[in-house]
């Protein structure tokens, strides 16, 4: 069925992150969806930061960890949402605190930690895990679900554009 939904890159330093998440955010279209998994440290909002950049955010934002706000919103090419549930439990607490209506509503659905989300996950998404690996790199593990992003990333990484 989808011959390209998973991708594994090496990202060797910060650079490369940034590299990376600035090709992803140029791909992004309206009412995607990006599930980002990792440990702390591992580099989820510095790879949000970058795929901010690649939707055109102004450099006048600074985007960063919405983990006390639960939610930021960016403007740009396509309106960046940030969204991280770090400070949640569950699923319940993800409805309660009003976050439901916001994935995938608009422009780019940036989550962190969407284990909370539970059955609220999104069947049309993009999942990225980061795990450190050596002094500064990341192994960066993509999963595509639903034919948005497989497609694109099948036409991205045929092309020789990343990784």
């Amino acid at each position: 069925m989808e011959t390209m939904s998973h991708v594994s890159l090496f990202l060797p330093d910060e650079a490369a992150t940034a590299a990376f998440g600035y090709s992803l955010g140029q791909l992004a279209q309206n009412q995607d969806i990006i599930l980002l998994y990792g440990d702390l440290g591992a580099g989820k909002t510095t790879l949000t930061q970058a795929l901010a950049r690649g939707l055109e955010v102004p450099e006048a934002y600074y985007v960063s960890s919405p983990s006390f706000a639960l939610l930021h919103e960016y403007p740009g090419r396509l309106p960046l949402v940030h969204i991280d549930c770090y400070r949640l439990a569950d699923e319940e607490e993800v409805e309660y605190a009003g976050l439901v209506e916001y994935i995938g509503s608009k422009g780019l659905t940036v989550i962190e930690w969407p284990q909370r989300l539970g059955s609220l996950c999104p069947a049309q998404r993009l999942d990225i895990v980061l795990e450190l690996e050596g002094e500064q790199g990341r192994r960066c593990r993509m999963q595509a679900y639903g034919s948005r992003w497989v497609e694109r990333l099948k036409a991205h990484f045929s092309s020789g554009s990343m990784g």
